[in-house]
């Protein structure tokens, strides 16, 4: 059932979110894992099925329990097993796409096209037709994330208008507790929320001092949801003991650490920070729920911090979504331009205001 009035479109529709482990450096196995699930999310009448952080080919857990200088094969390794986009890879997850008629949205680590030491922590959204229609790289890596993986940009944080699933944005794992990148999305009208996290997030060799990862997983997914007055689906991957083991292999004394580490968790929250469906945190599986986007017109007549219930006069916020890059070949410029134009700015911006200077 879908609703449209004028560019809003408010669809009551079913979404999955994929709580599975990857093969780590297994692209093919990896591959398969991924169609076996969207079909079994097809099956259950799901539009869209969400997969993990850096699901292909896998989430450096590594980074966070291994000295910097033990790290080094596992790089190698990982950079091997990266993805580029386009490639062969996202044309598979295109096909798997389109065949099943559903959305799907994966994380990935992505290779640089302008740097061999480069990779990105990303995410791709395709629609049913197998278009792949948003890539949005994480802005910042979190904390021991930076020896993987480089700042990401601006270019993948517009949302996605769709009829099937209303507008749809994206953020990966901290980002989520990022409050600028939050209202950039409920400020373009966001509906549906994708929010993507890893198996586990160890801080500490002591189990006791590492904090509930599924509690603030369910904070911030509601606190999103609430306050943007939308579905937010929650997907994260699945700790799996081959993980444990891969990385034991490197430091032995880190075993305890992983196995004690709290693992991640799967959700679907609603417009009022509820809970729908059932949860997932130490078994694979999907978690699927109904959502109507229609509820959101309700609860956005009592509290819409993205209109009548701010001050835009007072605050401002300002957002670059260009794709940058390392360099710029002069000839995709105006011949009087000899630069990228300011963040935040469009080139028709600038020669605007070069005309009103000649004014």
């Amino acid at each position: 059932m879908n609703r449209e009035y004028g560019s809003w479109s408010f669809p009551r529709v079913t979404v999955a979110a994929a709580h599975v482990s990857p093969i780590y450096f297994n692209i093919e196995k990896t591959l398969e894992k991924i169609e076996s699930y969207v079909i079994q999310a097809a099956r259950q009448g799901a539009a869209l099925v969400a997969f993990g952080e850096s699901f292909l080919p896998g989430f450096p857990v590594w980074n966070l329990v291994l000295s910097p200088l033990d790290q080094h094969e596992l790089f190698q390794r990982l950079y091997e097993t990266s993805v580029e986009v386009p490639s062969n890879i996202t044309e598979e997850v295109a096909r798997i796409a389109r065949e099943n008629n559903i959305y799907i949205s994966i994380g990935i680590t992505e290779r640089s096209k302008h740097s061999v030491g480069t990779l990105w922590n990303s995410n791709l959204v395709f629609d049913n037709k197998g278009n792949l229609k948003r890539n949005h790289r994480k802005l910042v890596p979190t904390f021991a994330e930076k020896l993987t993986w480089a700042n990401g940009d601006g270019s993948g944080l517009e949302v996605l208008e769709t009829t099937a699933l209303g507008r749809v944005g994206t953020l990966i794992c901290g980002e989520n507790t990022n409050t600028l990148a939050r209202f950039s999305l409920i400020a373009q009208g966001e509906q549906v929320h994708i929010s993507t996290y890893p198996p586990c997030w160890p801080t500490s060799r002591n189990s006791h001092s590492n904090y509930s990862l599924e509690e603030a997983i369910r904070i911030r997914a509601a606190a999103h949801a609430f306050e943007g007055k939308l579905f937010n689906i929650v997907a994260s991957c699945c700790k799996d003991p081959s993980l444990v083991q891969l990385i034991s292999e490197y430091d032995p004394s880190v075993r305890s650490v992983l196995e004690s580490a709290p693992p991640s968790v799967s959700m679907i929250v609603g417009p009022q920070g509820e809970t729908l469906g059932q949860p997932l945190s130490t078994k694979e599986g999907l978690v699927v729920a109904e959502i109507d986007l229609s509820q959101g017109i309700f609860w956005k007549k009592i509290h819409d911090i993205s209109g009548g219930y701010n001050r835009f006069d007072v605050f401002h916020l300002s957002v670059n979504f260009s794709s940058l890059q390392p360099f710029y070949h002069e000839k995709s410029f105006p011949s009087h331009v000899q630069s990228p134009p300011p963040r935040g700015h469009s080139y028709e911006e600038n020669n605007k205001e070069e005309e009103m200077k000649e004014l």
